[in-house]
């Protein structure tokens, strides 16, 4: 049986560098930083007093004020990040059937500010009438998804996926799977993260994960830089819309690109280092390429995971090297988390937009801040500029800690 071919009709995003999709597309071709010091709460006791907070976000634009106090942050930019795709794909709700039509959408932590909040209110006065009704519905990752599918009346497949910083990917390829199979016409799909909380920074920190540039928090996020020392914290949300191929042409749908081929592995090593030569992300890329039916000189462009970590960066390379060869030193490689953040759950989705509009665009957006690269770290990461580019296809990858690894393909649309 032929394979249902899946296309991207509608994208959608709330970004530390644009809180929509054009915003973010000219912030990222333009190099723009999102990282600022955290407005959230006091951060005077932090090892890490700066983050890529989201910036100017007004929820209202999106709910009454009665449904915002009942929204946690990760769920109010999941929703605002939907609004934004189904929009943005014209879709004709009345006409949809809602049957066939789902939503799949993650978050590698739910809602910690309130988790947080609801903690420190019980303990003050060890008084469990204090806890909010509203508690566990607010803070349960699940509940993006559903407050989605409740929005448009959206009633085939819908659920949650949760893998740390593969989170997203995840969801777009279960979605992707969903529709390939016959079993929807229509997903939207995504993730969605708001961990810039005392506990959130504090947790992270204690890990000695996050960079502690504080004087110079403007080039902490450094992805493949010698001098990188840790990532740095952001937030938001990405959702992406895909179609069955003949569903979004019937109905003179605008396409995007067509997701061809997904590659999921897992490292089954260690719950946070990586791989030794990034060997899970070998094979999840190279899946992904056998899934498309594609060989491996048909990538031109690899959305990198890219963290600014020690480990992560120099193992993804390890295995760009590993799969393509001397084709490695062709290839055009970026990290968008160099202007984001590292948005954990959420990062793969927008940065599966920006591979998306990469395509579109036949423009890179730079690695910003790869001052000196690291000499293991040796590929062309569009230091610091833009590259200009024709892009058939392209890749964008996410690993997350637990050793989830997710490359999602993107093809240029033909029909």
């Amino acid at each position: 049986m032929a394979k249902r071919r899946v296309v991207v009709t509608g994208i959608g995003a709330v970004t530390p560098i644009g809180l929509n999709v054009p915003d973010f597309w000219d912030a990222l071709i333009n190099g723009k930083n999102g990282v600022a010091p955290i407005t959230h709460f006091d951060p005077t006791k932090f090892d890490t007093k700066f983050a890529a907070e989201v910036k100017d976000f007004n929820p209202e634009k999106y709910f009454d004020k009665k449904s915002v106090k009942r929204l946690d942050r990760f769920s109010q930019f999941a929703v605002a990040a939907s609004v934004q795709a189904i929009e943005d794909s014209k879709i004709d709700l009345e006409k949809l059937n809602r049957d066939r039509a789902g939503v799949i959408y993650g978050s590698g932590i739910g809602g910690l500010d309130t988790l947080q909040n609801e903690h420190w209110k019980y303990f003050q006065d060890k008084n469990p009438g204090v806890i909010s009704p509203f508690f566990v519905t607010m803070m349960i990752s699940d509940l993006a998804a559903g407050q989605i599918s409740i929005r448009f009346g959206l009633k085939g497949p819908n659920y949650a996926t949760t893998s740390a910083c593969a989170t997203a990917s995840h969801a777009i390829s279960d979605a992707f799977m969903i529709i390939q199979r016959g079993s929807a016409d229509l997903m939207v799909c995504g993730g969605s993260e708001a961990p810039i909380t005392e506990i959130g920074m504090g947790g992270f920190n204690a890990m000695k994960a996050l960079s502690t540039w504080n004087d110079r928090y403007l080039e902490a996020s450094r992805p493949f830089d010698k001098d990188r020392s840790g990532f740095v914290m952001g937030e938001g949300g990405g959702t992406l819309i895909l179609e069955e191929l003949n569903h979004a042409l019937s109905r003179g749908a605008k396409i995007y690109a067509e997701l061809a081929g997904i590659g999921l592995t897992a490292d089954a090593h260690h719950i946070t280092a990586p791989a030794p030569g990034g060997e899970g992300a070998v094979r999840s890329m190279k899946i992904a390429i056998e899934d498309a039916e594609l060989t491996i000189n048909d990538i031109d462009y690899i959305n990198a995971h890219g963290t600014s970590t020690p480990h992560n960066d120099i193992n993804e390379t390890k295995a760009i090297k590993t799969l393509f060869g001397d084709l490695a030193y062709k290839l055009v490689v970026s990290s968008t988390k160099s202007m984001t953040g590292h948005l954990l759950g959420a990062a793969g989705a927008i940065e599966a937009i920006a591979t998306i509009l990469s395509i579109n665009n036949s423009l890179i957006p730079p690695t910003i801040n790869l001052d000196n690269p690291d000499p293991e770290c040796d590929l062309n990461y569009s230091a610091k500029k833009v590259t200009e580019r024709n892009i058939d296809a392209a890749i964008s990858n996410t690993f997350g800690f637990g050793g989830h690894n997710a490359s999602l393909l993107f093809k240029k649309f033909e029909e």
